[in-house]
């Protein structure tokens, strides 16, 4: 029951957010976010642990007539994909108290029943609930992005929401495909529907490939489907975009770990190549459009669609090296990108702009956030001794086993990484002051919390690597 109680604590905590109202409605978002957490680390102190016997799986009918269980299983890439969720969304919360959001309840509301949704998705070990999960994470960021967003949302986010449910629309037409299939018992469980598609034929797999994977691209995203994320992202709410970067475009990659990689293994094996290079000419290609922006909050857009494509990379180099270096670049990526997100967040509050060419100067009236700074920086460029430096360098060596030139072309994301974002350090941070950066205000105590949290655990999985190694 503890994963049944895990997974509807956010639900509950959406309805009841919802009939509230006023400034206390913060502090009870917050209060109700720790609690999943607070469950969500008991069960992975104690995981392997013979008092969890029987509680880390709950399986029970739900649509018997379509052979659909309410199943839920909890593993050491679930878990890790679940604290990521649990530890950012109070994160996420805490970073939006200095705004002032209308009707908040409605926000918060929202907030948690895409944590929700995110839950079920990790959670799931039933095909077709993996994809009603999928659906119910879609819905509340699309309205966090619709009506919270900036200036352009209405045609932003109905692009958005036009390339994810067309993703999701193949998926399911590749899940009743297996389904229509199935020789080993109807229904939807992951054992029967894994068995079924790897005993398809090839071009059978190859049409379930196809689907599969039309869906977890748009997700993650992977060159060429990735044109929804640089202005989603731009126009979103910062608490939107948190929720995009940090979590949400991790369920595509983990789709591709848990589902598509055992549905379809023969098409796998054989497409992965090309996706290889989809995603290394998306890295070179997002890193220099990166180097080119003179918006922060779109640079940060373009550096996560290159730190995702070396993450997808590694997935389809199809090793144990690629697979677990991705697993452990999505925890670290989340991390950092929420970081990076707040620190632009703190400064476009403050001075009313995300242009670089406009700011200069703030480390001297702010040399505390100036220091969290340059910490969540040195991770997102994989500085050794930061969370980031692991992952990738498994990740580039996936890739360089898999083929040198590759490697060599995904390396550099390496090089392009620290000059787009040591650059815009420089020309933010450093130098002289200007009127809007010369009263720059040192960040409160709500804003400490946040990038202390997110500073410690960018060291302390720098260092201590294994913390998550092993869960894997």
């Amino acid at each position: 029951m503890l994963l049944l109680t895990l997974l509807f604590l956010p639900l509950f905590s959406a309805i009841v957010l919802q009939f509230l109202s006023g400034e206390l409605v913060k502090k009870i978002a917050l209060f109700l976010s720790l609690i999943p957490l607070g469950l969500s680390l008991y069960m992975a102190f104690n995981f392997n642990c013979p008092c969890m016997d029987g509680q880390l799986a709950f399986n029970q009918p739900w649509i018997e007539s379509l052979g659909v269980n309410f199943n839920l299983l909890l593993d050491g890439t679930s878990l890790l994909l679940v604290l990521l969720t649990t530890v950012l969304t109070p994160l996420i919360i805490l970073s939006s108290f200095k705004h002032d959001y209308e009707n908040p309840s409605r926000l918060y509301a929202l907030i948690a029943a895409m944590q929700f949704g995110l839950l079920g998705v990790f959670l799931a070990h039933d095909c077709f609930l993996f994809y009603v999960f999928w659906e119910i994470a879609l819905i509340p960021v699309y309205f966090i992005c619709g009506i919270y967003g900036g200036e352009g949302k209405e045609k932003v986010t109905l692009k958005f929401f036009i390339y994810t449910i067309l993703g999701s629309l193949f998926m399911l037409v590749g899940i009743l495909y297996v389904y229509s299939k199935s020789k080993f018992g109807a229904d939807f469980s992951y054992e029967a529907i894994v068995a079924s598609g790897s005993a398809l034929s090839i071009s059978e797999q190859t049409f379930v490939f196809v689907m599969f994977f039309l869906a977890f691209a748009i997700k993650m995203p992977i060159f060429p489907l990735h044109t929804w994320q640089p202005d989603t992202y731009t126009v979103s709410p910062t608490v939107g975009t948190m929720l995009l970067s940090g979590i949400m475009l991790k369920m595509g990659v983990f789709g591709a770990i848990k589902w598509l990689k055992h549905i379809a293994p023969d098409a796998f094996i054989a497409y992965a190549p090309y996706v290889v290079v989809l995603s290394v000419i998306g890295i070179v290609y997002a890193s220099i459009l990166a180097i080119q922006q003179s918006d922060a909050k779109r640079l940060v857009a373009y550096s996560s669609i290159a730190h995702v494509g070396l993450i997808a990379a590694g997935v389809f180099v199809n090793s144990n090296l690629g697979s677990e270096g991705a697993v452990v670049q999505m925890i670290n990526h989340g991390i950092n990108v929420v970081g990076m997100f707040f620190i632009l967040d703190i400064i476009e509050r403050r001075t009313k702009t995300r242009e670089i060419a406009s700011l200069g100067g703030i480390i001297n009236s702010a040399p505390i956030f100036a220091v969290f700074f340059v910490i969540i920086m040195l991770g997102n460029i994989a500085l050794p001794l930061t969370n980031g430096f692991v992952g990738e360098f498994m990740l580039l060596k996936s890739v360089y086993d898999f083929n040198v030139w590759l490697g060599a072309l995904a390396g550099l994301s390496v090089i392009l990484g620290a000059v787009y974002t040591l650059r815009t350090y420089q020309r933010v941070m450093l130098g002289d002051s200007n009127a809007l950066t010369a009263t720059f205000p040192e960040v409160t105590t709500s804003e400490i919390i946040v990038l202390l949290v997110i500073s410690f655990l960018v060291i302390l999985l720098g260092v201590f690597p294994q913390v998550v190694l092993q869960l894997i």
